[in-house]
């Protein structure tokens, strides 16, 4: 790898960092690739229990590399940075993207496949496709309903408008926004707070959201009654150290 997508592991966390900060963390082809290739290995894993998607330099990214676009690019599998996205939507560890500066178009896309945004108050999100007469093709158009409501994605995707860290933490975007010099260590305290936690009740908890998505709520509800992962290897031990601690 030649390092677009840096990978550093720490404790059962798991950091990935965008890594073209002279290029605004811009989506190429080759990052894609590298970023599958993590994200393959990383989906394989039974150490690291969370994940952190970020960018390097002044920006989380600023979205599709529209060279690439103008050029034509192409790869052996067909729309491949759409698998990538879905790839890391549906990863079983929980994802967080943590977002300062430029977050827009294809960023965005990446960054709504994450379970939770953190967002620095130098955080810009905006969805731009309809400024080149593009249309989605990495789930804008799914995702980002789903997160702040039909209407207000409308309102963002028919505007192209850009919308701060505390907006997008007022609409849903985010589920906050601190900071920039809170930020780093914000990040860190919720990683840690989830990695606190069962990760056999993350990954399971996760599976069933993703195979309930969309189904009516009695469907819903007998899914998570016969087909939920049940208690975990380390309940016993858990249930144990709360009641030591109590007493």
């Amino acid at each position: 790898m030649s390092g677009l997508v840096l990978r550093d592991d720490q404790g059962g966390l798991c950091t990935l960092t965008l890594n073209r900060p002279d290029k605004l963390n811009a989506l190429s082809m080759e990052l894609f690739e590298e970023l599958n290739a993590h994200l393959i290995s990383l989906a394989a894993s039974d150490t690291i229990q969370c994940v952190v998607i970020k960018g390097a330099g002044k920006c989380f990214s600023a979205g599709h590399d529209l060279g690439g676009i103008a050029e034509g690019e192409t790869h052996a599998t067909p729309n491949f940075q759409a698998h990538v996205v879905e790839r890391l939507a549906t990863m079983p560890q929980p994802v967080i993207a943590a977002v300062h500066g430029h977050c827009y178009t294809g960023a965005l896309e990446l960054a709504l496949a994450a379970d939770i945004i953190v967002a620095a108050e130098s955080a810009r999100f905006a969805d731009t496709h309809a400024r080149f007469s593009l249309v989605p093709v990495w789930g804008m158009s799914q995702r980002l309903p789903r997160r702040i409501g039909a209407y207000k994605a409308r309102e963002m995707m028919f505007t192209c408008a850009t919308y701060t860290g505390q907006q997008a933490a007022a609409m849903g975007l985010a589920a906050q926004c601190v900071p920039d010099d809170q930020y780093d260590r914000t990040v860190a305290d919720l990683a840690a707070t989830i990695l606190a936690q069962a990760s056999h009740s993350h990954r399971a908890n996760k599976r069933l959201l993703l195979e309930t998505d969309g189904l009516p709520l009695s469907a819903g509800l007998a899914h998570e009654v016969y087909f939920g992962a049940g208690r975990g290897p380390d309940m016993q031990d858990r249930i144990a150290a709360f009641r030591n601690r109590k007493g």
